[in-house]
């Protein structure tokens, strides 16, 4: 199988299992999920899918020669996502705004209610194994170190905002050693440090977000509650969810006036000293390992000031919405 992906450009697949679980329905679903929730309105042409995050993850997991079980839990590490990703926490009263949890409480079990199980087995490989987090430190590791999924997604949105050409000069200077991705340098690892802040400023955790996270969040609670769709159209597509919401606009004004703050044709700013809603947003800062004179240290070890931003960025972000109408 070729595939054209904008971080790796053109790759090929070729492992039996790979190609099975990528043919899937679990893994073709997410073709139709918006990686950002729905960020399209606020952003418009920067629509990206859960589905070429995941080939991401993956593949950047094989360029690093990660054992293929590992390159099987990339693959499918976001299968459990919902409709417009990480909106569900602003749906369900799960009390995971500030965290973004929902997908990871519901993964093993979504998982073994799937068809992947089978798939594994056919393979004779071991499903609990996969699983497993603790078995894969570079698919998945706990923020600010990095991981495959969080290098991946990084780039990925960096290429999209073109905030970055491409992503050579990255993966350039990034090794695996002793199963922690580190950079060549200490001028890679801060340059990448500061491209994530820059990110997750201005797109994961900004404003913009805040506002899709809580209106979307919003509109689809509502819908639920007035039964225009179940819970079981959460894991379907965003694009069926819309259609849905839609045939039911030209008779409900309340309906209709949240799906047009979703969709940004309302006016809505941040006013902490009178607002109509709080939101939460998890804020997310890496602190990267790099060679320093032939030792490993963190960015943090060698640049005082971005200790000073991991403090800062850890917090979850708030903010205060006032809407027009």
């Amino acid at each position: 199988m070729k595939y054209k992906d904008r971080v790796y450009n053109e790759i090929e697949i070729h492992e039996p299992i790979i190609l099975d679980l990528i043919n899937c329905p679990s893994l073709q679903r997410l073709k139709y999920i918006d990686q950002a929730g729905y960020l399209e309105p606020f952003f418009p042409g920067t629509a990206q899918s859960r589905f070429e995050h995941s080939i991401g993850v993956y593949y950047l997991l094989k360029m690093y020669n990660a054992p293929l079980e590992e390159q099987i839990a990339g693959l499918i590490h976001d299968v459990s996502h919902s409709i417009f990703s990480h909106c569900i926490d602003y749906v369900l009263d799960v009390g995971s705004e500030t965290d973004h949890s929902h997908q990871d409480n519901v993964f093993d079990e979504f998982v073994r209610n799937s068809e992947i199980p089978e798939i594994i087995k056919k393979h004779d490989l071991d499903l609990d194994y996969i699983l497993d987090d603790k078995n894969f430190p570079l698919k998945e590791k706990n923020l600010p170190d990095l991981c495959a999924d969080r290098i991946d997604y990084s780039l990925r949105t960096a290429i999209v905002f073109k905030d970055i050409e491409n992503a050579k000069y990255f993966l350039d200077n990034l090794i695996v050693e002793n199963k922690n991705w580190i950079f060549k340098n200490f001028e890679s690892a801060k340059k990448f440090a500061e491209l994530f802040y820059k990110l997750n400023t201005e797109y994961f955790a900004g404003l913009s977000s805040a506002i899709m996270f809580r209106t979307v969040g919003d509109c689809l609670r509502f819908a639920l509650a007035k039964g225009y769709i179940s819970e079981n159209d959460l894991y379907t597509t965003d694009e069926q969810v819309i259609q849905k919401i839609k045939s039911h606009l030209d008779q409900d004004f309340d309906l209709k006036l949240l799906f047009d703050r979703m969709n940004n044709k309302t006016k809505i700013e941040n006013n902490p000293d009178n607002y109509k809603k709080k939101v939460f947003c998890k804020s997310r800062i890496i602190d990267p390992f790099c060679y320093d004179h032939e030792k490993i240290k963190k960015v943090s070890e060698l640049d005082s000031e971005w200790k000073k931003i991991l403090i800062q960025e850890s917090q979850p972000k708030e903010y205060f919405l006032k809407f027009d109408k």
